[in-house]
């Protein structure tokens, strides 16, 4: 009888351990899957060069000697969206196809975004903290303007950003975007204006809300000098990947009070993030929660399972991204 394939689900040492009854489900009799959590990122039992396809969470990092290390694996599936742990262009030299999950979270991620817009927009925090404090009062929320006509722009105009711009619009804002890998006239598909750059955007918008994925292109895209490109008084969200804003420019512009505020449910380094970010008043600041719901997690880890059974069946692959 015939070994089964090996599949491992990688996380981090800290992190929940799965049931994994959905992937042994999906898996059934084709392979043998199981949990493997490590301490390091990059720090791997031996056992684990023995896979023929490996799930992995953000938190493994998969380099060019860890790739090269594999005797006969068939695909690295990252669930999630993102997939900047893994060097995609070392598995491509190696003939590793490299497969992420990125519609499991759209709704999620998008309705995120469209609350901490709102929060901000609508002075939330202000007003718990002040019935919190025992007064009974709208003033210390002031000023709040109405949404109808307030410009929401939208960096990365992908299946997020447009689930976020169907979501804003719905609210009464006037909805514009920054893609510059977006075919022209897709901006009249969703009914939005296109901004030629990002500069243009940030000037212009009363909410900029970013949707874009990491790379070397994007990493650091808003620092100090983009933050000060913003309206005064304008909101920045970001509910995508951390490392596109830099934290310590962000803190130095909050400490000239040229935003309205800021709400960020990824930082740059998380979790580990400057004390002196929760001090001010008017940044919210959410533990990475934005792709959550109990139904995506399903969505999340059966997609994930099922490109890897595809894998083990040789047959072709989904969202590969080398």
């Amino acid at each position: 009888m015939l070994e089964r394939p090996l599949v491992y689900l990688i996380d981090g040492a800290n992190s929940e351990k799965l049931d994994m009854s959905i992937e042994r489900e999906i898996l059934g009799d084709t392979a043998h899957i199981e949990p493997l959590l490590i301490s390091g990122r990059d720090e791997f039992p031996d056992q684990v060069f023995d896979a023929s396809a490996v799930i992995l969470t953000p938190y493994p990092l998969f380099t060019a000697p860890v790739l090269n290390r594999f005797k006969k694996l068939r695909a690295v599936v990252r669930m999630g969206v993102g997939f900047d742990n893994v060097d995609i262009d070392a598995a491509r030299a190696l003939g590793i196809p490299v497969c992420n999950v990125p519609d499991y979270g759209t709704e999620e991620v998008a309705d995120q975004a469209l609350t901490l817009s709102l929060a901000l927009v609508r002075k939330l925090q202000p007003a718990l903290n002040t019935v919190r404090g025992g007064v009974w009062s709208w003033r210390p929320a002031a000023p709040v303007r109405r949404i109808r006509g307030q410009r929401f722009g939208i960096v990365g105009c992908g299946r997020i950003g447009t689930a976020a711009a169907l979501r804003a619009k719905a609210f009464g804002f006037a909805v514009q975007f920054y893609d510059p890998y977006l075919a022209r006239g897709y901006e009249k598909a969703i009914g939005a204006e296109r901004c030629e750059t990002l500069e243009a955007l940030l000037s212009t918008s009363d909410v900029v809300s970013l949707h874009c994925p990491l790379s070397d292109e994007t990493r650091g895209i808003i620092g100090a000098e983009q933050m000060q490109r913003m309206k005064p008084g304008a909101f920045l969200v970001n509910t995508a990947r951390g490392p596109l804003i830099t934290e310590l420019d962000l803190l130095a512009v909050l400490r000239t009070g040229h935003l309205g505020g800021v709400a960020l449910d990824v930082i740059e380094n998380e979790p580990v993030h400057s004390p002196e970010l929760l001090t001010f008043p008017n940044v919210l600041v959410t533990p990475h929660i934005s792709f959550y719901s109990e139904e995506s997690l399903i969505d999340l880890r059966a997609s994930a399972a099922r490109i890897a059974l595809r894998s083990l069946r040789v047959e072709s692959l989904v969202n590969i991204v080398n």
